[in-house]
């Protein structure tokens, strides 16, 4: 676990780097996402962009743009995300950067969905406090709850 990992803005320069990200097959696969085709990717992040209730933050890791945190509301719960890109994986860059965006955000409870195949992310989610609540589908809910 080393080298510096921040958060910051999203930007709009930051967009190819999350296109590439999100195409790559593995991590498509384990994320149970469907990669975008560019133009439905870009229109879908203008939104986010213009939407002042959504949290929004590039990671950074030693100064790279290496993925990115979110936070909005579905279904009336708020809810927490996560893209690194597969080249950071295993560095402990996911969770660093959603424990400094547990500290940002302090509205609780959250939630978090993570398809069942997808441990990484499973142990992200507990090493950062959240606890599995249920099984929806092919996904389990986690919580954080304080």
């Amino acid at each position: 676990m080393t080298g510096e990992v921040l958060l910051r803005n999203v930007i709009e320069e930051d967009l190819p780097i999350f296109y590439i990200h999100q195409i790559d097959p593995v991590a498509a696969q384990m994320a149970d996402f469907p990669s975008r085709e560019k133009e439905a990717f870009m229109a879908h992040w203008a939104k986010i962009l213009a939407d002042d209730s959504l949290v929004k933050m590039t990671v950074l890791y030693d100064g790279q743009v290496s993925g990115n945190v979110v936070c909005f509301d579905r279904d009336g719960e708020r809810e927490v995300g996560y893209w690194i890109g597969n080249d950071y994986w295993g560095k402990g860059i996911a969770t660093r950067a959603l424990k400094a965006l547990l500290d940002a955000v302090e509205t609780r409870p959250l939630y978090a969905h993570v398809v069942k195949h997808n441990i990484g992310s499973q142990r992200v989610l507990e090493k950062c406090g959240f606890v599995k609540i249920r099984e929806e589908g092919g996904d389990y809910i986690y919580l954080l709850d304080g």
